[in-house]
């Protein structure tokens, strides 16, 4: 008997996939707890249509968050803060420091999480900071420190 998976069963398949089940373990298991229904002409057409209208939904979040990566890369923030012999910094810049000097000057909230530093910013001068938008989307913004 051909299912429709609703949720994701481990050992068995993925939500909304189309799979071939014993009758028994369909009508028994999978069907009364929740877990499939019976793959129909009408079911298996608004599964498709599903499928059609997220494929859309993502295209539709990647092309924003191209934009929003295009609007990112034009960001420069400056940090002035003491610093010692040879330029280094009396404590250091963090991606939380980047992300709360976005939303004040950019009035746009990035999640500190999103800003990819392998390790602080622990001397002056301008350094370049990756932003994950979105999978497969980033950005970069310069990040001065100046002596103040």
């Amino acid at each position: 008997m051909k299912v429709i998976l609703l949720k994701d069963i481990k050992g068995t398949g993925k939500k909304g996939e189309i799979i071939n089940a014993s009758d028994g373990h369909a009508r028994n298991y999978l069907i009364p707890r929740g877990l499939a229904k019976e793959a129909t002409d009408g079911s298996v057409r608004e599964l498709e249509h599903q499928n059609a209208n997220k494929v859309k939904k993502e295209e539709q979040a990647f092309m924003d968050a191209k934009a929003l990566a295009e609007e990112i890369n034009k960001f420069e923030v400056t940090f002035k803060t003491k610093a010692g012999e040879g330029g280094r910094l009396f404590g250091s810049i963090t991606n939380k420091d980047v992300s709360d000097k976005i939303k004040e000057v950019y009035k746009m909230e990035i999640d500190k999480k999103k800003i990819v530093m392998d390790q602080p910013i622990r001397t002056l001068g301008t350094t370049n900071v990756q932003i994950k938008v979105y999978p497969k989307v980033s950005a970069q913004i310069k990040v001065h420190v100046v002596e103040g």
